[in-house]
């Protein structure tokens, strides 16, 4: 193992008495400070008249607090030379700025106000889930979006883990201020926060600054959400377009389970980049499709494997038949030269998050809410290298053993069956 792999910066973590943990990395070479706060709640932990209030909430948090306007919040953020952003996925939702070092402060001060103290004005709200609703008619108008929509949805169907994150104009249109309060007095609780920081940035001064902004929140216990239960089958939607889009899909794992890495690795030597069998196969020899990836989605408590692309619709049938040769080929045969290929290719794209600011605090905050600790690349890398082709070819046989989903949209008269293409799998 090679040192470079192994090299870690000093992280100091403080908890406060509430539960939220504050989490800092002191960067000399770094000039600016990027620093949010990861909340550990998305899309999944919302009841079915809540669906798409996480994403809301997210938008919401710029339009006014009680001692800022929407204008102001931008305007205190960008005359220092800033920048805000905050996003929504299925287990997080982060809140995050960046700033020059000496103005730490500012951000912070910002970040806490919009957490605390947004007002949720009724005509602001309107607006807001205005330029939400068309936000979801986008993704209605881009096969290449709805199609995984429908993919997460047909893999966990009637779960929230499965549900789109933007919601549906039904429930984006019933939320009201007490429909938003009795969210966050739920979900956003301190034991399920984290502060996280790096760049130029010093810790007592940050725990300092957390404490004021977020010390009387009280504390409450966490709320589990449904535990994710894959579920399979299909959902085809025939419509006049110039290209049919597909995504075939088989139960994942959590990255809790001891062969996540074996997981994704086959996934990544599958169809993860330009001399992945998929791409090889479907793309350069065969021409069917513009591209063609393979992917993983981890979730805490289960996950799920798929297959994208897109192909014209005379061309499905044979798409399918010669992804479903790849996948069972690939549990046979994958090579030690693939795997120490994928290997690289992983470690890679582990440093490489880690090379700004902003990943490295990104990482930290997921690690801690999801296993309380930090896990060091160290500890990564050795999993990764500890694994060999048996463990990865064992990884690939799991995973095509189970119930596929699938999902298409546009020319697919000539898709096969579900029940022909779970036949496939089996080899």
């Amino acid at each position: 193992m090679n040192q470079h792999f192994v090299r870690e910066k000093r992280i100091d973590i403080t908890t406060l008495s509430n539960g939220l943990m504050v989490a800092t990395e002191r960067m000399p070479e770094i000039a600016t400070a990027t620093l949010g706060v990861w909340v550990g709640t998305g899309s999944r932990h919302e009841q079915p008249h809540e669906h798409g209030l996480s994403h809301l909430i997210e938008h919401m948090a710029f339009k006014g607090t009680s001692r800022r306007s929407a204008r102001q919040i931008a305007e205190d953020i960008e005359n220092v030379g800033g920048d805000i952003n905050a996003a929504t996925s299925v287990e997080y939702t982060s809140y995050t700025a960046r700033v020059l070092g000496e103005n730490v402060d500012v951000a912070l001060d910002v970040l806490g106000d919009i957490l605390i103290h947004s007002v949720f004005d009724a005509g602001e709200l309107a607006r807001e889930k205005g330029v939400i609703l068309q936000e979801y008619a986008a993704v209605e108008d881009t096969p290449d979006d709805l199609i995984y929509d429908a993919f997460m949805e047909t893999a966990f169907a009637g779960q929230a883990v499965g549900r789109p994150i933007l919601g549906t104009p039904e429930t984006i249109r019933s939320f009201d201020e007490a429909t938003i309060r009795a969210f966050l007095a739920r979900e956003y609780i301190p034991g399920k926060m984290v502060l996280a920081a790096a760049g130029d940035v010093d810790h007592a001064r940050i725990v300092d600054m957390a404490e004021r902004l977020f010390g009387t929140m009280p504390a409450a216990e966490a709320r589990k959400p449904e535990t994710g239960s894959y579920t399979g089958g299909e959902r085809r939607l025939p419509r006049k377009l110039e290209q049919a889009s597909l995504v075939l899909g088989l139960q994942g794992l959590s990255f809790k389970d001891p062969d996540y890495y074996a997981t994704h690795l086959f996934a990544h030597m599958l169809g993860g980049g330009l001399t992945s069998r998929l791409w090889h196969e479907v793309r350069e020899t065969r021409g069917l499709a513009y591209s063609i990836d393979s992917f993983h989605w981890p979730f805490s408590d289960c996950g799920l494997f798929g297959i994208g692309a897109g192909t014209a619709g005379s061309d499905v049938r044979e798409l399918m038949e010669v992804t479903l040769a790849c996948m069972v080929q690939a549990t046979q045969d994958i090579s030690e030269v693939e795997l120490m290929r994928a290997k690289a290719q992983m470690k890679v794209a582990l440093l490489t998050a880690l090379e700004t600011p902003g990943g490295r605090i990104e990482r930290v905050a997921r690690q801690l809410l999801s296993w309380g600790r930090l896990i060091s690349s160290e500890e990564i890398v050795r999993k990764v290298d500890a694994l060999d082709v048996d463990r990865v070819r064992e990884a690939g046989r799991r995973l095509l053993q189970g119930t596929p989903t699938l999902a298409a949209i546009g020319p697919i008269k000539d898709l096969p069956s579900l029940e022909s293409i779970a036949l496939g799998l089996r080899g």
